[in-house]
């Protein structure tokens, strides 16, 4: 049990340092780029005054690495607080900052509190844990049911590969494996769209773009419109199902060679139930541990699909935050990512080790 804790420990901490250097990087690759983040912040409307107060309250007007450190000190969930105007530490008048509670310590504040993302230069100052807070959801309905589907069909058309290896199905499956790896996410978005949202949009009855949530033909409220997530999830779900196709042919075509399925056969045992009983169990464990590792890479990978889909997700936010100079937000959505990503990944290697207990010694 303590090694099981301190290996646990150990890939805590290593997550941590991931996220550090994220973060790291994001501040100083941003750092370089032209341009007053206080200008920024106030349009065209600033003044003197103005861009003094907002260069003081951000801590712009400070060197570098001391811009980085009250950086760090808004993302950690423990940090320096007070309450004076002229000073970055401030927290008072900054929309979206969340305290649990707060020790007095020297003039200043230890608190205890949520990871502050800053606010928005383009949304008047709207905190951008909203903007990912209302975004978010929608990217992840996405991942699930892309990683869904592509688990699904991945799976059957694994089986019906290895069924018939060197076949006429296992060949044209193959084909199109190959061509799901070999397509950039972007372009497959352009093709899908355009095949099944504008060409055969009378058969298939999709739009080319839509969310998640749609509005009625008055206006008066939103509905949930499933039909819009069909085709972002198939264009998302793509490059995993070709590799979910290819692993559980492989592993399927090796368990079938395996000793106690000849003798499963020898004795009778129709093909059906040795496949669906012996041979699947144990052929889908590579396939779940290579679906784990993809439902991480999902969120990442989502940007340029919900774009051009109109997916009103966190990669669409991501973009456009791109295209307008929305510094903050591009910075949270990354980091948020990146947190999700090594948490899933924190989770699985968890799983891993409480159902094979031979991890817990590596």
């Amino acid at each position: 049990m303590a090694s099981y804790l301190s290996l646990m420990g150990k890939k805590l901490g290593y997550s941590l340092a991931v996220l550090w250097g994220v973060a790291t990087v994001l501040f100083f690759l941003f750092a370089i780029l032209p341009g007053d983040p206080a200008r920024m912040m106030l349009d065209q409307r600033e003044d003197a005054e103005q861009l003094a107060r907002i260069r003081a309250k951000y801590g712009f007007d400070r060197s570098l690495p001391i811009q980085y450190a009250y950086y760090l000190n808004d993302l950690s969930p423990i940090g320096i607080l007070n309450n004076q105007d002229d000073t970055a530490l401030n927290f008072i008048d900054k929309p979206g900052y969340s305290i649990a509670f707060s020790i007095p310590f020297g003039g200043q504040s230890i608190a205890l509190k949520a990871p502050y993302l800053r606010e928005s230069f383009q949304r008047n100052g709207t905190p951008v844990s909203s903007i990912i807070a209302n975004t978010l959801p929608n990217t992840i309905v996405l991942a699930i049911a892309s990683i869904t589907l592509a688990f699904l069909l991945g799976i059957l058309f694994g089986i019906f590969s290895a069924l018939r290896p060197d076949g006429f199905l296992d060949r044209f499956l193959s084909v199109l494996s190959t061509l799901g790896m070999a397509l950039p996410s972007f372009f497959s978005a352009i093709l899908i769209a355009w095949l099944f949202g504008f060409v055969w949009s009378s058969y298939t009855g999709l739009n080319m773009t839509g969310s998640l949530y749609s509005v009625d033909d008055f206006g008066d409220f939103e509905f949930i419109n499933l039909k819009n997530l069909i085709l972002p999830a198939l264009t998302l779900g793509i490059r995993p199902l070709a590799v979910i196709t290819q692993l559980t042919r492989s592993s399927l075509l090796d368990v079938l060679d395996q000793d106690y399925i000849r003798t499963a056969r020898s004795k009778g045992i129709p093909p059906i139930r040795v496949i669906a009983k012996h041979a699947i169990r144990n052929a889908l464990t590579p396939v779940v541990t290579a679906t784990s590792g993809w439902f991480a890479s999902m969120l990442a990978g989502s940007v340029f699909v919900e774009y051009i889909f109109g997916w009103n997700g966190l990669g669409k936010e991501i973009v456009e935050s791109l295209n307008q100079l929305d510094l903050p937000v591009l910075m949270g959505a990354v980091l948020v990512i990146g947190g999700m990503f090594v948490l899933i990944n924190l989770i699985v290697d968890w799983v891993y080790q409480l159902l094979d207990p031979r991890l817990q010694k590596s």
